[in-house]
């Protein structure tokens, strides 16, 4: 009997038009950051960030990209079986589904779908779920994972505890995974969760905990925040490059690989220092991945981009091997291994 393979089919990406350059954030920040220390520390010369509505709202430029993606592959939708959407949940309309949106809006009439959410962490963590889905169901060939985001909106560049998610964009990105597809195989994955970080970031304004009110609207619109800036921070120097080399190192281990089999390296945009020390520990060059210092932080998307653009360039071509990390505010950290080819 033949051991059941999953394989990336394709990707797609919907970018907005709008950017906003280095000196535009450290103008935001009222002085608090200079340009040169968002471009050298933070690492962001520019980021994108979304225009009018509809073609920017979250599950449209989820819906964009996966007809994107539909578009390089060649797929007709109907043979999607199942859509997981990474769709953050500052969307259009509260409450939706956005794989259900988006199975409707690119005529995947055959497919069903679900939300799934792991902060920037969903892909890394989706596309887990969508191999050990394809290898476990007789009936399910393949699926979409596909998303939006731009949780930028939110953010209050006064605030100087936010200088973290001073990177936050906007895009869409979508990703195919196909079984037996013989070829891009998804191998090992990890995935660690620290849930006592759970409730140190998020939007402090709009829920059961703290609603919406005449008195705080405006200030609601800004106020994704570190609940918890120093247990966050501790906790954080503390666990989070050993959870994320945990990961790298385990979802090697389950591909009977080891760190110097890693060929490139797709990681989220984080600070400058992170990148290159992430890139040093584990033997690579700049060449060997992609700082998106052009995009900015896109959330869960920055995996997908940043595959798509090796692709486009040619650091990611037949014979690579892949590894995939990311992180997200929860605590979640994760990464997987895609053999290239």
């Amino acid at each position: 009997m033949r051991q059941t393979n999953v394989g990336i089919l394709g990707t797609g990406i919907y970018l907005p038009k709008g950017r906003m350059s280095a000196r535009a954030i450290a103008d935001a920040t009222k002085g608090i950051w200079s340009e040169q220390a968002v471009i050298d520390k933070l690492g962001i010369r520019e980021k994108v960030i979304p225009g009018d509505l509809p073609q920017d709202g979250t599950q449209e430029m989820g819906a964009l990209a996966a007809l994107d993606a539909l578009k390089h592959t060649g797929l007709d939708p109907k043979e999607i079986d199942v859509i997981l959407s990474v769709t953050e949940e500052w969307k259009e309309y509260p409450l939706t589904t956005s794989a259900l949106y988006i199975q409707d809006r690119i005529g995947a009439i055959n497919a069903w779908g679900i939300d799934v959410q792991n902060r920037c962490c969903t892909t890394v963590s989706a596309m887990k779920m969508a191999k050990d889905m394809l290898i476990a169901d007789d009936e399910i060939h393949v699926i979409l994972i596909v998303g939006g985001y731009r949780n930028g909106d939110f953010v209050d560049y006064a605030d100087k505890d936010m200088s973290m998610m001073y990177n936050l964009g906007a895009g869409g990105g979508a990703i195919i995974l196909k079984k037996n597809l013989n070829k891009n195989l998804l191998l090992g994955s990890h995935v660690i969760g620290d849930g006592s970080l759970s409730r140190t970031a998020g939007v402090e304004i709009g829920g059961l905990c703290n609603p919406i009110t005449l008195d705080n609207m405006e200030e609601a619109k800004r106020s994704l925040r570190l609940l918890d800036p120093q247990k966050m921070k501790d906790r954080l120097n503390l666990v989070s490059m050993p959870n994320w080399f945990k990961c790298i190192d385990e979802s090697l281990r389950k591909s009977k690989l080891t760190r110097s089999d890693i060929d490139f390296l797709d990681i989220l945009h984080i600070k400058r220092s992170g990148h290159e020390h992430m890139l040093e520990a584990l033997g690579l060059t700049p060449e060997q991945s992609i700082y998106l210092e052009d995009y900015g932080h896109i959330g869960q998307i920055d995996q997908i981009l940043s595959l798509h653009l090796a692709l486009e360039s040619g650091q990611v071509k037949d014979g690579t091997t892949i590894c995939m990390l990311a992180a997200g505010i929860g605590y979640v950290w994760a990464a997987n291994i895609i053999k290239w080819g």
